[in-house]
């Protein structure tokens, strides 16, 4: 048989009640008594739980991280946050949001536990209220946001509203002149910076972006194929298309090719993003480049500055989107 509480409380000489109050941090608990369940802990190896194994060596050595499922979308900030975790000494233990209510109360059991030290988050929609409850109560949290959420703790963040004047601008220097923009949903924010980004460079341009030109999307491939179907259908003519993001990009791709119009030559497309499938479309996908690796990276090593409660962790950090010009814009030959 492992190791029980019984053998710890023997070994320290304490009741199975305070070795359980010392494991989950309740009560008001003698210092000394606190030391010697420690050091039986150490001695006996003794673990129920990552909580326990962080009262034994004063950090668990893990970090939660809080997905809204585990889809390929987010490979890249995943990866560059296990690298960055690993290279420091710290493992992963991935949550996702993708069951609600049952989500957020296993969420809390893992809290409870002291099952790590501090929370990576991605887009937690309907439940930044409970998330900035965690980090008001002392748990160390950085978000990591593509959606424009601005939070009282801190966060990894993107430039969306300049990633659309990047559309925008090199829309313009090949010389289109009639977008027409296939958004994210309303409510996120950051479908609100790219809109706004793109829109002002054009309009700076004197060119005016009507509301027939905007499509509201779903950041998802089938909707964005059927709406540019229906734009087509209805006899709406451009000789450009933003998306705000690349499966609305490759939806987009699609339904030009099914209707016989050619890309570039006809129609240029510019996503956002750049993930994998960016350089696998036909053509290869011009995109507005996300910097998922840099995001989970540097989420991961601000989170662990706050884990460690070093005076020179930054609150927050923002970094910059770049334009990656492949053929969906640039016609063989170009420059």
């Amino acid at each position: 048989m492992g190791v029980t509480i019984a053998d710890v409380a023997s070994r320290a000489g304490v009741s199975k009640t305070t070795v359980s109050r010392v494991l989950n941090g309740k009560g008001e608990i003698n210092e000394n008594t606190v030391l010697k369940v420690r050091k039986a802990i150490s001695e006996l190896g003794y673990v129920p739980s990552a909580g326990a194994v962080g009262l034994a060596r004063g950090t668990t050595q893990m970090i939660g991280m809080l997905v809204p499922d585990l889809a390929w979308a987010w490979s890249g900030i995943v990866q560059a946050v296990v690298e960055t975790l690993e290279a420091e000494g710290f493992g992963l233990r991935m949550l996702t949001w993708n069951r609600g209510e049952e989500s957020l109360r296993r969420l809390g059991l893992q809290v409870a536990a002291k099952s790590f030290d501090g929370l990576l988050v991605i887009e937690p929609e309907g439940a930044m209220g409970y998330i900035t409850e965690l980090h008001e109560a002392g748990l160390p949290v950085v978000l990591i946001d593509d959606r424009f959420q601005r939070p009282g703790f801190p966060y990894v963040a993107t430039t969306n509203r300049e990633g659309g004047e990047q559309a925008a601008r090199h829309l313009l220097d090949i010389g289109r002149r009639r977008p027409l923009v296939v958004t994210g949903p309303d409510a996120f924010g950051c479908t609100r910076e790219r809109l706004g980004g793109f829109v002002d460079a054009f309009t700076k341009a004197g060119i005016e972006i009507d509301q027939r030109r905007i499509i509201c999307g779903d950041f998802q491939f089938e909707r964005c194929r059927s709406a540019i179907a229906g734009a087509l259908a209805d006899g709406l003519e451009f000789d450009s298309v933003f998306a705000h993001n690349d499966p609305s990009a490759a939806g987009v791709l699609t339904a030009l090719h099914e209707a016989g119009l050619w890309v570039p030559q006809d129609v240029a497309v510019v996503g956002f993003d750049d993930v994998e499938m960016a350089s696998y479309t036909y053509p290869a996908l011009t995109t507005i480049r996300q910097p998922m690796r840099e995001m989970g990276a540097a989420a991961a090593r601000l989170l662990l500055d706050h884990v460690r409660g070093s005076p020179e962790a930054a609150p927050s950090c923002v970094i910059p989107t770049s334009l990656v010009i492949r053929g969906s814009t640039l016609q063989p030959g170009s420059n």
